[in-house]
């Protein structure tokens, strides 16, 4: 057997295995290249997050609720829809928006990095009968940094946006089926 037979026969092996290790439907038996998302939910709604009983910020709950949306449209093959005529429900309450100094400015004694931390509880229903919940989460938390100091002069809105950015990849990886 010549050189460049052999190679084309390890080639060919190679993409014939790699096709039948990842051609199975089922993720329970190896690599998969199926959605890791439910076959069964096409639509989702997605009302405004509420703001929780201590959480007095205005605006956040606006903000997550896009961030989320834009996040599902993205990353799944869901259709966020209004309630009327979704499958499924995805509701959900900002607890709590805290923030702690991480850093100060020895000179100045100004934060130099901010933590900023964001607690939600939210559900996943189906609307379809018989309307069992799909999931629920209590005190799913995420953090963020930011800097308010120079060069970048951030502020809370910059620092919460990142946090509420990584909530909603955070909600929309929760989605996924369980393997």
């Amino acid at each position: 057997m010549n050189r460049t037979s052999f190679i084309t026969t390890v080639l060919v092996l190679m993409v014939v295995a790699v096709c039948i290790g990842c051609g199975n439907p089922d993720p329970n038996k190896g690599y998969t290249t199926t959605s890791q998302y439910r076959s069964d939910v096409r639509t989702i709604a997605v009302p405004i997050f509420r703001r929780g009983t201590y959480e007095y910020r205005r605006g956040i709950e606006f903000r997550l609720t896009e961030a989320l949306v834009k996040q599902i449209e993205a990353k799944t093959h869901y259709k966020v829809v209004d309630k009327s005529r979704a499958d499924t429900l995805l509701t959900g309450v900002i607890q709590s928006v805290e923030q702690d100094v991480l850093s100060f400015n020895p000179r100045s004694g100004r934060a130099r990095e901010i933590q900023l931390r964001v607690t939600v509880d939210f559900t996943w229903k189906d609307l379809r009968p018989p309307g069992k919940m799909i999931l629920e989460k209590k005190n799913f938390r995420v953090s963020s940094e930011y800097l308010p100091s120079d060069p970048l002069n951030e502020d809370f809105f910059d620092g919460s946006e990142d946090a509420f950015n990584k909530m909603a990849r955070r909600i929309v990886e929760q989605l996924a089926q369980r393997w």
